[in-house]
């Protein structure tokens, strides 16, 4: 999860008293760093663990002279009405009970209404949970049915990740549809050996779309066959992203890797990757994973960060 508690329990293990007390660690340094993004702080912690250190970027042509390129692009949809009315539904319900609550309480709340916020962009059936049809009903889904065509038309296989295993169930219900394409799908709840078995049947080609979730299949994985990699709803850590698009982007690929990124304009997708572009510098050193940071916002920042832009519809609403 690249926490900084993990990197404290290494330096623990390694060099015991060299990072102080986990306590005494978390006020100085996670504290301010993952909640409030403390450049001072982020700053000194990265001059305590440079000298224990060793990083290797794929960008350097040193260390991996034959890896080819890779280019990532942010790929911006509209909501379709239904989809507005809900988000106008979800933000007017759950400011009203964030701004009368307080502690761990409007935490929960905040994070609540996040992932309510990202569902209701990905597709009505995935916040309503009411096994409804998928077609014509989000943005978000028409436009990567669209690309995904696009892909497997110029023979690519490509590799589609989410947080979230009803929505990867919806979109492999979809894609075999709409694609009339064989669509594998890893998630948590499968063994080893059937997690194996998927791997083994997209490597040798007998299928080109690869659904998997972001916790499952973010790391550990082999699949250079893949040249496209999905985002389909976007995770706040950069690294954990960056980490599912390695499955691809990784010793053995022989082709150029298209990375794209799924943002819905005018909603809290756009509004929380301005605000982690704003500090990349940071979130590429020591942030912490996950969204909590998020709960600290104020009542005002967070109303403004929810609300609905007039860019997010597509059509009349």
């Amino acid at each position: 999860e690249n926490r900084l508690a993990e990197l404290w329990s290494i330096m623990e293990f390694l060099n015991p008293g060299y990072l102080g007390a986990f306590d005494a660690f978390s006020r100085r340094f996670a504290a301010p760093i993952e909640r409030f993004q403390d450049a001072e702080a982020a700053a000194l912690l990265k001059r305590l663990a440079r000298p224990f250190v060793l990083r290797r970027l794929k960008s350097d042509p040193k260390i991996v002279p034959d890896l080819p390129e890779k280019m990532e692009l942010k790929v911006y949809c509209t909501l379709t009405p239904e989809q507005a009315t809900l988000y106008r539904a979800v933000v007017k319900e759950m400011m009203g009970r964030i701004e009368s609550a307080e502690g761990m309480s409007r935490r929960g709340l905040v994070l609540s209404a996040l992932t309510k916020l990202k569902q209701v962009a990905n597709h009505p059936a995935h916040f309503l949970k009411d096994a409804s049809a998928l077609p014509g009903r989000s943005g978000k889904l028409e436009r990567l049915t669209e690309m995904l065509e696009e892909a497997l038309a110029a023979g690519d296989s490509a590799l589609v990740f989410t947080q979230y295993r009803q929505m990867g169930e919806l979109l492999r219900t979809h894609l075999r549809g709409a694609l009339l394409e064989e669509t594998l799908f890893l998630h948590g709840g499968l063994s080893p050996a059937e997690r194996d078995a998927l791997v083994e049947r997209f490597e040798r080609g007998a299928a080109r779309l690869f659904v998997l979730t972001l916790k499952a299949g973010g790391t550990g994985l082999n699949l250079p066959r893949a040249s496209r990699v999905f985002h389909f709803d976007r995770w706040w850590n950069p690294a954990v992203e960056n980490q599912a698009t390695d499955r691809a982007y990784r010793i053995g690929q022989t082709r150029n890797v298209v990375v794209h990124k799924l943002l819905c304009a005018g909603t809290v997708e756009e509004g929380i990757d301005a605000m982690i572009e704003s500090k990349r510098a940071l979130a590429e050193t020591v942030r912490g994973g996950g969204e909590s940071w998020l709960t600290e916002l104020s009542n005002a920042d967070l109303r403004a960060l929810f609300e609905l832009r007039d860019e997010a519809v597509g059509g009349d609403p």
